[in-house]
């Protein structure tokens, strides 16, 4: 068996023209336009060039986008004033502070965030919304994981969903996320992690498998049921001196091995990873659409 490749490229690309369209429409019959800050601290190359994505991810759907930036010894009571002020100014409908900070207190900052503009959906509250089925912002990536199941036609209802990683990030969340009694979700759902015992035995049970361990290649071929859909979260960097840049980039599956058992498994790059930022513009808008009582 070869498995069939679920690009997240294209799903996301196919997203982002539908939410273009509607951004257009938001504007040109309530003239509303959402808008997204993005607060960056420091000069980590890996957080600009994820900023920099956010920006041209937001032009190409028509959302308003801000940038905040500052030095890393930024004061984080100044840091905190900066999210305060954003939760205020109307014209902003999500906040996005891009982690890792340099040094000020995470958990502090991103609890200053409003609950409404929490398009990360990782604000206590909204977490706790997820938890007991009420309306709130999902986590960027895990929604974007359901949405790659969906779009791919693959059953979710009645399934058994393993999900490697317990993560508050991915794991716990994709987990109650696909738990839920609703569309799209309604699966029998296993929660494992790099220390669980004899975790293979867990995973062969899945009919949908989704690792997010957070450790290269921990997913082998051995491991994965014949004919399961594999969601591989992770995204490493492994040296390799023969390509140029110095290393490759391989998921928390072991892709060779298992796309020989898969019936369909993400690729990475290109799979998990388009879709985060593809589920961000999704709560900035459905942010603004609920400010103005359109939702």
């Amino acid at each position: 068996m070869t498995a069939k490749i679920i690009s997240g490229t294209e799903i996301a690309a196919a997203m982002r023209a539908e939410m273009a369209a509607a951004v257009a429409r938001l504007r040109a019959e309530h003239s509303v336009v959402p808008g997204l800050a993005v607060v960056l601290v420091g000069e980590d190359p890996a957080s600009i060039s994820y900023v920099r994505g956010k920006r041209r991810a937001c032009e190409e759907v028509g959302i308003h986008s801000v940038e905040r930036r500052f030095p890393a010894d930024l004061a984080e009571a100044d840091l905190i004033a900066v999210v305060e002020a954003l939760n205020a100014d109307a014209a902003i409908h999500g906040i996005l502070v891009q982690l890792p900070l340099p040094g000020q207190d995470e958990d502090r900052v991103l609890n200053t965030i409003h609950p409404d503009k929490d398009v990360d959906g990782l604000h206590p509250v909204n977490l706790g919304r997820l938890m007991r089925g009420e309306e709130g912002f999902l986590p960027c990536t895990p929604h974007g994981v359901q949405q790659m199941l969906v779009r791919s036609g693959v059953e979710i209802a009645g399934q058994h969903v393993v999900v490697v990683g317990r993560s508050a990030l991915v794991g716990r969340p994709v987990a109650n996320i696909l738990a839920q009694k609703r569309l799209g979700a309604n699966a029998t759902v296993t929660l494992c992690h790099t220390g669980t015992r004899d975790l293979g035995s867990f995973t062969r049970q899945a009919d949908i498998l989704i690792v997010a361990a957070g450790r290269p290649e921990t997913v082998t071929g051995e491991m994965v049921r014949e004919g399961a859909v594999v969601i591989d979260v992770g995204v490493n960097r492994i040296e390799d001196p023969s390509r140029k840049r110095g290393y490759r980039l391989v998921g928390d599956v072991d892709f060779a091995s298992v796309k020989r058992r898969a019936s369909a498994i993400t690729p990475v790059p290109g799979g998990v990873g388009p879709m985060t930022i593809t589920m961000l513009l999704h709560n900035t808008i459905w942010s603004a659409r609920r400010t103005h009582g359109l939702a």
